[in-house]
Order: C-alpha cells, then structure tokens, then sequence
C-alpha cells in the first residue's frame, strides 16, 4: 500500500510539473512569435510617421550624482538616467503581456531619436558590465528608451561678483538630424517634475545646488529649425573657504599694517619692517587668490577687496615715510636755528674779550676810574651750558600725522567693509538664465 501511494504521487507530481513546463514553452513560444513578428519588415532606418505626423519625444532626467564644478575650465560634470519615450505604431502587439521588457540587444534593431548635447564636452554611455540600458515596448506601440550617462557640459560664468556669485548651469539637448518638421521633444512630467535631483545626489564642494530650471527654445540654422531642450542648473557659491583663506588674512594685514601708527616714530627699522612685511604679504595673497580662477579680463568683487586692502596698507607705510620726512625737515630747521644762536653768542662773547684785552694793555693814566662791567648774566650762563648743541625734542614724541591716522584709518577701513558686505549679501548675485 506504502508502495502505490509513493507511486501515485510521484505521478503526481510529474504531471504537474510537466504542465507547467508545457506552459512556460507556450509562454515563450509566444513572445518569441510576438518579437519576430514585430521585426519582420521593419526598417530602422525611417522614423515613427515617417512621410505622415510629426514623432513626439518626451524626455525626462533623473540625476544620480552632481559634480564637479571647475571655475578654471568653467564645466560641470554630472551622472544621470536619461529617459525617452515615443509611440512607434509599427511596435503594437497583442499578447499575454502588456509590456515587453528586452535588454539592449534590441535597441539596434529599431529606431531611436538621434538626440544630442549640444552643450557637452564629452559623454559617457557606461557598459560595465553590460550597457547600462533599459527598454520596453508596450502594447499600443510606445517605447522607453533609458540610458544611464556621464556628462561633461560647458557652464558659461560670469564672475564678476566671484565669491559671492551665482550661476545658472545649462544642460541642452536635441535631435541632431531631424528637423521640428519631423522630431519635436517635450517633457514628459511638465516643467516642474521632468527633472529629479534628489538632495543626497549633490556632491559639491564649493556650490549649493539650490534648483533647476527647464525650458524649450527654436534654434534656425541652414538645414532646418530644431527644438533645443534646455535645463538650467542654479548654483550658489559657498563662501567658507574663502574667508578664511583670503578675506580674514586681508583684514588682519591691514589691522597689522596700521599697529605702526602707535609706534614711537624715532623707531625707524621697526616701522619699516611693519610696513614693507604687509605689503609683501598683501602681494602673496593677490597672487594666491587668482589660482583658482580663469584669467578673466575683468576684476572680481574678491578683487576689488584685495585692491582696497592693498592700498590701505601702501599707505600706512607712505604716511610714515611722511611722518619721517616732516619730522627730520623740522629737526633740521630747530638744528638750524640753534647753530645760529650759538654762533651769535660766540661773536658777542669774542668782541667782550677783546675789548677786555684792550683794557688791560693801556696806561693806568689813561685808565677811567671805573671799570667796564661784566658780559651780561644770560650769556654767561649760556656759555655755562657748554658749547653743544642743546637737547631736541622735535624727534621725540607723537606726531600730529600719527595722531589722525590712528583715527582716520580704522574708521575708513571699517566704513568700507560695512559698505562692500552690505551691498554684495544683500545683491541678488544668481546669474540670469541665457
């Protein structure tokens, strides 16, 4: 009994999985037929409507990963899943299945949009490790068509208020040979959802990737008018890292630049060495500011900063040229006066003596009785003084040059960061869409 029944179901099973077997062979079967049916006499090299209606591309983009941004090369690089749809009625089928899902075999063996960058430096189709496409064919006729690519597209800047600036990223594309006559592309999910950047696909350093933008325009050319689809990619520069590499040093060589001002001004190596270190600094920070970016033909707002810097600090170091050359200019006039003082008192004190001296020679008859006076108490007590040259002050001491530019340099240099922040935080600094 044992026996009959391990009989009866192993029958059993046989049976069904032969069923099964029968209708998965059918299955395929039927595919097969539905493919080779829908390939036999089909001529990828015409159009969907070709001769008839214009064929309708929508498009759609799903980016993966954005970035990088290079400044010098003014080009961005991104990683997205580009997306066609079109209605081929050569394509309609009728089967067990809604949508035929095929592998990228079959791409070559129909038609596709010949669509283009027109903005790309270079494009990347990925193949590891196969071709990274994906294609379906529905029953009424319609295709997906995507295709996972890199590229690597021209982004015109203009960075005139560089590193407070903003730019607007362009990504256009087309069908290289046919005409609007022929191929018109339109997005697929409407202006505001045909293009997915999710927040976690940014990997940007120095932007802020704070939207997009889409668009459709006519572009005339000698072989036919074409629809260009445009996206527009809006970045906003980070500014961390240039405070902190050349707008703080900037401020503190200037602040550095106008300490000498509270220096004695006899102390002539050491202001000279205030002086002539923050005007080198200034130059190496100049210099240094400018590598990471194009050799534009214009100034920067970073620029016009540096150049303001610059100037404070050439002129801490002239105002104490200035403060050197009056102050030796009046020590030598004080020089001047006191040696001429001298020297009237030495002649006075000469012509006493000699008249003393005469005096002394003649006869005692001829004397007066009374004798001639003394040379006067403030001569004598000139000469008292000794014959050098009295101590002078005009080189000690602060000069009234120090005096206002302690004043007028710190107020000036602040009134010009509260102008230039509040103009260029407050500047709407996004570059337009062109």
């Amino acid at each position: 009994l044992t026996w009959e029944k391990s009989c009866i179901y192993r029958s059993t099973v046989v049976c069904v999985w032969g069923n099964q077997h029968s209708e998965t062979s059918i299955y395929l079967d039927n595919i097969t037929r539905i493919l080779d049916r829908l390939l036999d006499g089909y001529d990828n090299r015409l159009r969907p409507g070709f001769g008839g209606p214009v064929t309708e591309v929508k498009t759609d983009i799903f980016v993966t990963s954005f970035g990088p941004v290079s400044d010098v090369e003014m080009e961005y690089t991104m990683d997205v899943f580009f997306r066609q749809t079109w209605i081929d009625e050569r394509l309609k089928f009728e089967g067990p299945i809604e949508i035929l899902r095929l592998n990228n075999l079959m791409v070559s063996k129909i038609w596709t949009p010949d669509t283009f960058f027109r903005n790309g430096k270079r494009s990347i189709s990925h193949n590891m490790t196969t071709p990274n496409k994906l294609f379906r064919i529905m029953q009424n006729g319609t295709i997906l068509y995507t295709m996972r690519l890199t590229i690597n597209a021209e982004c015109p800047m203009r960075l005139m208020n560089f590193p407070m600036d903003g730019h607007a990223c362009p990504l256009k594309f087309g069908s290289y040979a046919y005409p609007i006559s022929e191929i018109v592309y339109t997005w697929k999910k409407g202006p505001l959802s045909s293009v997915e950047v999710p927040q976690e696909s940014s990997s940007l350093l120095q932007y802020d990737l704070i939207g997009q933008t889409v668009s459709s325009e006519m572009l005339k050319s000698n072989t036919g008018e074409y629809v260009i689809m445009t996206v527009h990619f809006h970045l906003q520069r980070k500014m961390g890292f240039f405070l902190i590499q050349t707008y703080i040093p900037c401020i503190m060589t200037v602040i550095l630049a106008q300490v000498s001002f509270w220096i004695n001004k006899e102390s002539v190596p050491a202001r000279t060495v205030f002086g002539i270190t923050t005007v080198l600094t200034m130059t190496t920070l100049s210099i240094s500011a400018r590598h990471s970016l194009p050799k534009v033909s214009y100034a920067t707002a970073m620029d016009w900063f540096i150049a303001v810097c610059f100037a404070f600090v050439f002129s801490a170091l002239i105002e104490f040229a200035a403060v050197n050359y009056f102050s030796t200019l009046q020590a030598n006039r004080e020089l001047r006066k006191a040696a001429a003082m001298k020297a009237a008192a030495q002649e006075a004190v000469d012509a006493s003596s000699v008249l003393k001296k005469r005096m002394n020679s003649a006869p005692l008859f001829d004397r007066p009785a009374k004798t001639f006076p003394n040379p006067p108490v403030n001569a004598q007590a000139f000469l008292q003084q000794g014959s050098a040259v009295p101590a002078n002050n005009v080189l000690t001491g602060t000069s009234i040059i120090d005096k206002y530019s302690r004043i007028l340099f710190p107020l000036s240099f602040g009134a010009f960061n509260l102008v230039y922040w509040i103009v260029y935080l407050t500047k709407d600094t996004m570059e337009m869409s062109r």
